[in-house]
C-alpha cells in the first residue's frame, strides 16, 4: 500500500471536501451514510484505484498524485479501506491485447488477495476497482474493462472483477490532435538549430590543426546535431529508415532539451526493430473506426452496467497572436453522445501539447493540478456511491 502523506493534503486545503465539485448532492450524501458499514456489521469496503501510465512511462509517472488521492478518498468516504496502486512498470511494445492480458492477471490476482486479506468474504466482487490510465494507460484499462465484460459466462453475471469505474488521463482515445505534431515539429526544428550552435561552440573551443585540416568532419567524441532531411534521405544508412524515423521524429525530438540534445545515425538503425515493436503497440492510433468504436462500447458500459467513464484532457487556454486557439493533446469527440465524458483539465503553464500532457502528475507544470485532484477524488465517490445504491437494490431484502 503507498504511503500516506505526512503532510496536509494540499487538495484538502485548496478547498474543503464537503464543497468540492461533483461529489455527489445532499440526497447522495444521506444514501451514503445510510449504506456505510459499521464496524459492528461488516467490514469495511475495499476500494482499489489503479493507476497505468502510459507509452514509455514508469512507476514515477504520477508522483504524488496517488498518495494525495489516497489521502482525499479515506477521509470524504466512510466506511471504505482505500488503497491506490501504481501498476508495476511494464514493457510498452508488442501488440496492445497482449498487455491486456498481462494486466487482467494481475488485476485478478490482486483482488483476491486483498478481499482475503480484508476478510471481506462471502464471494468475489467485494473490492471495488477504480481504473486510472494516462495516456496509453488509459486504452489499457480500457479494453481490460471490455475484456472483462466479454468473457462473462453469463451476459446477465456481474462484472468481475469489480470495476466501478474507467478514468483516463489525456488518453488519445480518438487519436493524437493534429496540432501535437505541428508543433512538436516545430520544437524540433529549434532544437535542432541549439544543437548546432552547441557543436559549434564546442567546436570552437577545439580549433585545432588538425580541425583546420578536415573541417567537414566532426571531432572524435563530439555529441553532433541531428542530421537534416535531406541529408537523412542522402546518406546511408539513413536512405532506408528517413520516412519511418519522420514520422515518429517531432515527438523524437522534441523530448531533447536544448543544450543537451544529441542524435547518433547508427542508434535508430541498430535500433530499428526495437522501434518497430514500440510502434505496433501505438499502432492502434491508427485504426480511426476502432479508435470511435471503443469509445462507443465506453459509454455503454456506464449506460448499461453502471461503469463511470470519464477522460481528463489537457487543455491550453489560448495566447494570441501566436496560439489564438485553445490546444490539446487529444482529439476530442464530435459527438454529442460521446463528448460530455470529455472533461478539460486546464493547463496555463505549459508551452506546448507534449510538455501538458508528459507534465500533468506535477504542480510545479501544472497550475491545475490540485483541482484535477479534487475532481477525480469527486468522481469516484460518485461512482461508489452509485455502486453502494446498486449493492442495496441487488440485496436479498430487496
Amino acid at each position: 500500500m503507498n504511503t500516506l502523506p505526512a503532510e496536509p493534503s494540499p487538495w484538502a486545503d485548496s478547498e474543503s471536501a464537503s464543497s468540492t465539485p461533483n461529489l455527489g448532492d445532499d440526497n447522495d450524501r444521506a444514501h451514503l451514510q445510510a449504506t456505510t458499514h459499521t464496524p459492528s456489521s461488516l467490514p469495511p469496503e475495499i476500494l482499489l484505484v489503479i493507476f497505468i501510465h502510459g507509452f514509455k512511462g514508469t512507476d514515477t509517472t504520477f508522483g504524488s498524485f496517488p498518495n494525495r488521492l489516497q489521502h482525499v478518498l479515506t477521509e470524504t468516504i466512510e466506511g471504505v479501506t482505500v488503497e491506490c496502486i501504481v501498476f508495476p512498470a511494464y514493457e510498452t511494445k508488442g501488440e496492445l491485447d497482449k498487455a491486456v492480458e498481462r494486466f487482467a492477471d494481475w488485476l485478478t490476482t490482486l483482488a483476491v488477495e486483498r478481499e482475503v486479506a480484508n476478510g471481506a468474504g462471502g464471494g468475489a466482487g467485494k473490492a471495488k476497482i477504480i481504473l486510472c490510465g494516462h495516456s496509453m494507460g488509459g486504452l489499457l484499462a480500457a479494453d481490460s474493462l471490455l475484456a472483462f465484460l466479454d468473457t462473462r459466462p453469463d451476459p446477465q453475471a456481474p462484472l468481475w472483477p469489480n470495476i466501478i469505474a474507467c478514468l483516463a488521463f489525456d488518453t488519445p482515445y480518438l487519436g493524437l490532435h493534429p496540432g501535437v505534431f505541428k508543433n512538436s515539429a516545430t520544437k524540433a526544428a529549434e532544437y535542432a538549430q541549439a544543437a548546432r550552435e552547441v557543436a559549434s561552440g564546442v567546436w570552437g573551443v577545439f580549433g585545432s590543426k588538425s580541425a583546420a585540416a578536415a573541417p567537414g568532419a566532426a571531432p572524435a567524441g563530439l555529441i553532433t546535431a541531428p542530421p537534416t532531411a535531406e541529408a537523412a534521405t542522402a546518406a546511408s544508412p539513413w536512405a532506408k529508415w528517413a520516412p519511418a524515423a519522420y514520422t515518429v521524429g517531432g515527438a523524437l525530438l522534441a523530448g531533447a532539451a536544448a543544450g543537451t540534445a544529441y542524435y547518433k545515425r547508427t542508434d535508430i538503425t541498430s535500433g530499428y526493430g526495437a522501434l518497430s515493436d514500440h510502434m505496433k503497440y501505438v499502432g492502434t492510433l491508427w485504426d480511426e473506426k476502432a479508435l470511435g468504436e471503443r469509445v462507443v462500447r465506453l459509454v455503454q458500459a456506464e449506460e448499461e452496467h453502471g461503469v463511470f467513464f470519464r477522460t481528463f484532457y489537457t487543455l491550453i487556454p489560448q495566447s494570441r497572436p501566436a496560439h489564438p486557439s485553445a490546444r490539446t493533446f487529444i482529439i476530442l469527440p464530435k459527438s454529442s453522445m460521446a463528448l460530455p465524458y470529455f472533461l478539460p483539465a486546464n493547463n496555463n503553464l505549459a508551452p506546448d501539447e507534449v510538455q501538458a500532457h508528459m507534465g500533468m502528475f506535477e504542480a510545479a507544470t501544472n497550475d491545475g493540478y490540485y483541482q484535477l485532484g479534487l475532481d477525480t477524488a469527486g468522481l469516484i465517490r460518485q461512482a461508489v456511491m452509485k455502486s453502494r445504491k446498486t449493492d442495496v437494490s441487488h440485496s436479498p431484502s430487496h
